[in-house]
């Protein structure tokens, strides 16, 4: 385990905020050997502070650039190991770095650039940002309109402790499992169907405010081949989304239908990142 500590000088305090690179006062980070998914757990708390533990590398790179968890045009060149070696992590913002009461989209981006520090630093990682030309979704209003109950509760309603049951922006399901989210915008739900998706998607639905969710799952986007020599095993379950060999479960057209949403394919200008170095983190 290693423990590093920034001291920041009041020469610092006096730059323009924009000179400093937002960063942890203190951060704890010690490789996880349990490689038990079952305690992955990731937390981002009132004040600015980050706790995690079991969490693979590859979540906290899509949590603080905004990509998929799964492989995405999004993020490239992310090696293997980042999805296998897990960390427990502790970090604390600076004393009124996140004062309390922030927006949530203002706490997460603050948060989302205090973490990418700490990946630079502990982790040695170099990110180099580019724009590309690509087919992207626009998620979009279907006709008709939306068909989503309004949340109970509203942004300044929302706890930013997920353990709360006043938290927001948050799901829980996956593609076989359906959309659980108990107080959503757009925007969440373009950043989670994502991961499933075989192209980046885009919120162009105009819609605002909190909304919840709740769906059956989903078959992929695109099947996986067969087997070499053989028919697939029609009760194959991979693991976490359920048995995606039923030919009765519907599509995530299908299911964003039922919501009162849409998927249309476009092109577009996209945001990514090429990961050009990274490291196992080591003690100072």
């Amino acid at each position: 385990m290693f423990v590093s500590q920034r001291v920041l000088a009041c020469v610092l305090l006096a730059l323009p905020a924009a000179a400093q690179s937002p960063a942890f006062e203190v951060v704890s980070i010690k490789l996880n050997t349990t490689n038990d998914p079952r305690n992955m757990r990731m937390q981002v708390l009132p004040g600015g502070r980050l706790m995690a533990t079991s969490l693979p590398l590859r979540l906290l790179l899509s949590y603080a650039y905004d990509v998929p968890v799964n492989p995405s045009e999004r993020m490239t060149g992310v090696p293997e190991w980042t999805v296998r070696e897990m960390y427990d992590v502790e970090a604390k913002a600076p004393e009124g770095a996140v004062p309390a009461g922030l927006p949530a989209n203002e706490l997460r981006s603050r948060m989302q650039a205090m973490i990418r520090t700490l990946l630079a630093d502990q982790f040695k990682l170099v990110v180099r940002t580019t724009t590309r030309d690509m087919p992207v979704y626009a998620l979009t209003l279907a006709p008709g309109g939306p068909k989503m109950q309004k949340a109970e509760i509203d942004e300044k309603g929302c706890s930013a402790d997920p353990g709360d049951p006043a938290s927001c922006h948050g799901f829980t399901g996956g593609m076989g499992r359906g959309m659980h989210g108990k107080a959503v915008n757009m925007s969440d739900v373009a950043r989670f169907i994502e991961n499933w998706t075989d192209h980046p998607v885009i919120d162009r639905t105009g819609l605002d405010g909190l909304f919840a969710v709740d769906t059956e799952g989903w078959v992929p986007m695109r099947l996986p081949p067969p087997p070499p020599g053989g028919a697939p095993n029609p009760s194959a379950r991979p693991s976490g989304d359920g048995d995606m060999s039923d030919p009765d479960r519907p599509t995530l057209f299908v299911i964003l239908r039922k919501l009162g949403l849409d998927l249309k394919q476009h092109r577009g200008p996209v945001q990514t990142y090429v990961v050009e170095h990274i490291d196992h983190a080591s003690a100072n």
